[in-house]
């Protein structure tokens, strides 16, 4: 792996750790959690991949060409609320 891919792998974790630390939500959840005599522990875990892209002089987009889901995915109101405090949002299927 190139020594600028890991640059930018390591400024986007402390992008996300930075983002989970500002957070005001997450240190009052976790405030009313240590409030009722628990101790907490927050583990997350990300998969990111990363695909070297081909220098085309005639395409600039970062978009792919078409993309096709492999599966579905449920949110309970737990994931919602999580990701909303990532400044996250889930766009609705609109079939």
């Amino acid at each position: 792996m190139d020594e600028n891919l890991k640059d930018l792998m390591q400024e986007l974790g402390n992008a996300i750790n930075e983002s989970l630390s500002d957070s005001d939500r997450i240190a009052a959840a976790i405030g009313d959690i240590k409030r009722s005599g628990y101790d907490v522990f927050l583990v997350l875990e990300a998969t990111i991949g990363f695909n070297k892209r081909e220098d085309d002089p005639g395409e600039h987009s970062a978009t792919p060409e078409s993309f096709e889901a492999t599966g579905t995915m449920s949110w309970n109101s737990q994931d919602t609320k999580f990701l909303k405090a990532l400044k996250i949002s889930l766009d609705e299927d609109p079939r």
